[in-house]
């Protein structure tokens, strides 16, 4: 498989989402297989570089090269091999879709993304006080 496309609607606004998404210290809550995350500057920006690992401790590097506030941003790592969309799309004024999109220039996905992070995703913001 050389491409994934998940959506799922989570109960809170587009901005909050977008914001929860791409604050580093948050993707370890969602995503199970990260275990710390940082970027080289903040706030994000075209260009920032994100840098994560998980249990392995090998740091894998990404760089920002889309933003559209609130709506999506793109993640290739620096590779250039692998990308990742996030896009936000308001269905109401609380109720977003959030799609999902990872693709790879070469080869197949390694490790596909599955719907388990995306749930977990919104049981984490929509449970936010």
């Amino acid at each position: 498989m050389k491409n994934t496309k998940l959506t799922i609607k989570i109960n809170k606004p587009a901005k909050a989402i977008f914001d929860f998404t791409l604050d580093p210290k948050n993707t370890p809550k969602w995503i199970d297989a990260i275990r710390e995350e940082e970027t080289n500057e903040w706030p994000t920006k075209l260009g920032t570089i994100y840098r994560n690992r998980g249990t392995s401790l090998q740091w894998s590097e990404f760089e920002v090269t889309e933003i559209k506030e609130p709506t999506s941003f793109t993640l290739r790592r620096k590779d250039g091999e692998y990308s990742v969309r996030y896009v936000f799309t308001p269905i109401t004024p609380d109720e977003t879709e959030l799609e999902y999109y990872e693709w790879t220039n070469q080869g197949e996905l390694a490790e596909p993304f599955t719907l388990g992070p995306l749930k977990k995703l919104k049981e984490v913001i929509e449970n936010r006080v």
